[in-house]
This record gives structure tokens, sequence and C-alpha cells, in this order.
């Protein structure tokens, strides 16, 4: 199988939702508001006084159209440009959807209760925070989507598990993935969950009392599913990748020259510790589903990493093999 240039379909799926979901709920949000806001909410201040403003439907379509056509602009980069490019994408389109929510809701809470546009004050505090929350975000995709270069290579010993016979001259590459259906299923229910209450307390649709500790509760359930419910493993030239959570996010490389050899063992999740990503004595395991796992030991730590995926001794012996090519 040859390596890919550019992101598959497969791989826009959960960015375009992201670039949707996101532009839906701004354009939702002041119409769920409608009945307290003005007929001619006002959508720009200068300084702290309201100096101009647009019918309602207006406010409502017109953040959400230039938020979809600078999420398309994301899309196409991350459907044609390089690894690094396509990360930096990532950041961004994550930064741009709570942006653009953001600056809505703060829309919202300005207009709220409000008899005429001109007496909206801009709520510079959610202002601040939403800007915050999208350098947090940024930064966040940014770190957790991998490291830098390579180390320097390092003299490979002789394989530990399976070898796969490579042809001469070829190029391959071995993907397979997992996922948790329980987890998946939280995750679908408590994000779109936690954005509704987000987006309610932040407006003032809803009570502080009740909001913000359901948003809290509600956000940390979604991070806590997604982050552990799927798991996707890529072996190639350029080593081993291992992408956690619906997002493909964190993830995790190792060059061929940083890891010692792989194998399969069968693990279960009590001897793993239990569900998710698991930390131990003899080192990391992302356990999904029991059964067999890729398990490579990795030079810098002398630890093992395992991960539970479909197919795992094929994984293995190409591990092997591309090391064995390497260091010839």
């Amino acid at each position: 199988m040859s390596e890919r240039k550019s992101a598959g379909p497969g791989g826009l799926l959960r960015p375009t939702a992201w670039v949707a979901g996101t532009a839906v709920l701004a354009a939702v949000l002041p119409w769920a508001a409608s009945g307290r806001m003005p007929d001619r909410p006002a959508t720009h201040w200068g300084g702290a006084t309201a100096d101009g403003s647009m019918p309602l439907w207006a406010a409502c379509l017109a953040p959400a159209l230039i938020w979809l056509v600078l999420g398309a602009l994301g899309l196409l980069g991350l459907r044609w440009g390089d690894p690094l490019l396509r990360l930096w994408v990532l950041a961004l389109l994550g930064a741009g959807g709570v942006l653009f929510v953001g600056v809505q809701s703060a829309v919202v809470r300005a207009n709220l209760d409000r008899t005429d546009w001109h007496g909206a004050e801009l709520p510079l505090g959610l202002l601040l925070g939403t800007l915050a929350a999208a350098l947090l975000t940024a930064l966040a995709v940014r770190l957790l989507g991998g490291r830098g270069p390579a180390a320097a290579a390092a003299p490979a010993p002789t394989p530990a598990g399976p070898v796969l016979e490579l042809p001469e001259g070829e190029r391959l590459v071995w993907f397979s993935r997992a996922a948790n259906p329980w987890l998946l299923a939280m995750a679908a229910v408590s994000g779109p969950a936690a954005v509704a209450a987000l987006a309610g307390t932040a407006t003032g649709l809803l009570g502080a009392l009740p909001g913000w500790p359901a948003s809290a509760v509600l956000t940390l359930l979604f991070l806590s599913a997604a982050c552990c419910s799927t798991v996707r493993a890529r072996i190639s030239a350029a080593g081993l990748e291992v992408s956690l959570g619906v997002f493909g996010l964190p993830t995790r490389r190792w060059a061929l020259n940083e890891l010692e050899s792989a194998r399969v063992e069968h693990r279960t999740a009590a001897r793993a510790g239990g569900w998710g990503y698991r930390l131990g004595p003899r080192g990391t395991t992302v356990m999904l589903r029991s059964g067999a796992c890729l398990v490579v030991r990795v030079l810098a730590t002398g630890h093992d990493f395992a991960v539970s995926v479909d197919d795992a001794e094929r994984g293995a012996a190409l591990l092997n093999a591309l090391r064995a090519r390497q260091s010839a």
C-alpha cells in the first residue's frame, strides 16, 4: 500500500463536523434568545458604546457564513497540506470555532433584555474569556498533535517479534484502529450537551448556579470519553504513529530508530489496570478492547507501549522488518 500525500475524506469528517456544528451554533444563539432581544440587536461597538446594529436574521447568518468560508479554506489546507501545516490548520480551526461561538455569545449577552440596541453594553469579561479559550484551544491542539523531529539513529538490535519479508524497493504502510462503543456513545451525548450548556450559561439563557456546574461536569465527561473512545495506529517508513480519541488527539509518534522491537501480546482490561489510557510499571497501555495488542519497546525509556488494535501481528511484523531494513 502506497503512502498518501494528503488527508483522505475520512480524515476530514471530524474537522468538517466541527466547522459545521460551530457555524450552526453561532447562527442559532441569537435566534434562541430572540424573545429577549431587540428586533435589531447591536452588533458593533465603538469602545463600550454600541454604534451599529443588524436585523435579527442578519445577526444570525452573517457570522455563521463568515466562519463557514474560513472553515472551508481551512479544510482545503487539511486536504492538501503537509503534516505540519495540517497540524497548525487543526489548531486554527479549533480556535476559530471557539472564537465565533464566543463572540456570538457576547453579542447575545449584550442585547439580552434590552428594549433598544443603543443601550447594549459589551461584556468585556466574556470577550476576554473567549479569546483566552480560543488561544488555549489552539495551543492544546498543537501540543497534543505530536512532537518534533525524531532523535538521532541508534543501532538496531535483533527484532524480538515477528518479521515480515519486504519486497525490494516496496514502501508499505499498515493502518489499524479500535473503538469502544460505550465510550463513543458517551462522547456523542455529552459533547453537544456540554456545548449547549456553555452557550446557554454564557448568554444568560441559563442561570449561573445550574449552568456553570453542569457545563463543567459535561465538558469533563466529554473530554474523558472523547480522548479514550478510539485509537488509530499507523506504521510506515517514518515509524509508528498512534492517535487517540475521536479527533485524533493526542498523537504519539516514534521514528523507527526510537523503537527497539515490536511484538504481539494478549491483554485484558484487568491486566492493564482498566479501560482507556493506562499507566503502569511495565509501561503504557491503550486498552479499548481485550485481545491482541501491538507492543513496542521504546529505546529512550526501556518501557513498553501497548495499543489494542486489530491485525496487531501484521503491524508488529512490518515494524520489525522496517527496522531491519533501516539498519542494513
